[in-house]
């Protein structure tokens, strides 16, 4: 039977303090697979590198390995440079197999952890600015891949909506636009009396420290807005355990439907109340309307019948007709339905 090794692929770093906390981050995932040798290195600016952690497990009697990204996300690091390293490691050594596990991603677990840490700033600011009234900046590395950058993008929107902030905006360290600097100027027109900037980043380094430096000279200029600095995941134990869970399904496989941040399944922030309530379709008595065959049949849906319920508030549409059926939809109330910028709040502005 294979001896089976946990290689965790970092990316590296020039700041001391980012080196430390990878390696924290690398012995909390050794602590939650205990079965497993489990030995780490970095692709560059730091030692020891990928190659030193595979000779090691090799040594140690390792014939398969499951190498994980130590990344949120997949940019040319995790979808080219680290497989070309871990390719090459292989091909130099018959009869050792390497299996690369897949990036954290945007995941449950993750965006606990996120929610964590913007909560801590949160309080330690004070409740003196409603959420309504406050804007989040999410902070990506930033990349040459749109689809790493949309990803931040998407953090951003799911804790913007889970929280009920006023506005949310997304800025990047580097590569890509809109820089922080520019984004939090863009932001702070916007007319928010608070504004929290969140890096999503896993460690610190240079770029974190550049995105408080940007944050504070901004801050300088408009000291109107309390600007509120969000600390990086680290090894928040969430991360950890979606760390753990990489490792595992190369194993046991991976669902790749994108139902992982579903809120009838899973605690997605803001939403928990949802986890497991039926799910049906509430157009499910407007299917079929308009077809051939129901003309054929001389069946007619152009009549006005109360259900006991407006379907248009927090769903964000109207239904032109009103009717009733006797039943109810269970339509569970969306947690920020009076947002002063959502679709109730439209109405009142249009009555």
């Amino acid at each position: 039977m294979d001896k089976i090794g946990v290689m965790v692929c970092g990316h590296g770093s020039r700041d001391p303090d980012a080196i430390r906390e990878f390696e924290s981050v690398a012995r909390g995932i050794e602590a939650r697979l205990p079965q497993y040798d489990v030995e780490s290195g970095f692709l560059e600016f730091a030692r020891p590198v990928i190659r030193d952690g595979l000779d090691k497990l090799r040594e140690r009697g390792c014939s398969r390995i499951l190498a994980v990204p130590g990344m949120l996300f997949v940019a040319g690091h995790a979808k080219n440079d680290i497989p070309s390293v871990l390719n090459t490691y292989q091909a130099q050594h018959p009869g050792l197999q390497i299996d690369y596990g897949r990036e954290l991603a945007i995941d449950p677990l993750l965006l606990r952890a996120a929610g964590d840490r913007v909560r801590a700033a949160l309080e330690s600011a004070g409740d003196g600015v409603p959420l309504h009234e406050t804007l989040l900046c999410v902070v990506g590395r930033g990349a040459s891949d749109p689809d790493a950058n949309s990803n931040v993008t998407k953090v951003m929107r799911l804790l913007w909506e889970g929280f009920g902030f006023g506005w949310g905006e997304t800025a990047y360290s580097g590569v890509t636009f809109p820089l922080v600097e520019p984004g939090l100027e863009h932001a702070a027109k916007l007319g928010y009396r608070r504004i929290v900037v969140f890096p999503y980043f896993l460690f610190t380094g240079v770029l974190v420290k550049r995105i408080y430096d940007a944050t504070d000279a901004v801050a300088v200029r408009h000291p109107e807005i309390e600007f509120v600095k969000a600390s990086y995941l680290n090894d928040h134990p969430a991360v950890l355990d979606a760390f753990a869970e990489r490792v595992e399904e190369i194993l046991t496989g991976e669902n790749t439907m994108n139902c992982k941040l579903c809120k009838y399944r899973a605690q997605v922030l803001g939403f928990e109340a949802e986890v497991g309530l039926p799910q049906e379709s509430h157009h499910h008595h407007v299917e079929g309307i308009g077809t051939d065959a129901d003309a054929a049949a001389g069946h007619s849906h152009d009549h006005a019948h109360d259900h006991g319920h407006d379907h248009s508030h927090a769903h964000g549409h109207d239904h032109s007709h009103v009717h009733s059926h006797g039943h109810d939809h269970h339509h569970h109330p969306y947690p920020h339905a009076d947002h002063p910028h959502g679709p109730r709040s439209m109405k009142k502005a249009a009555g």
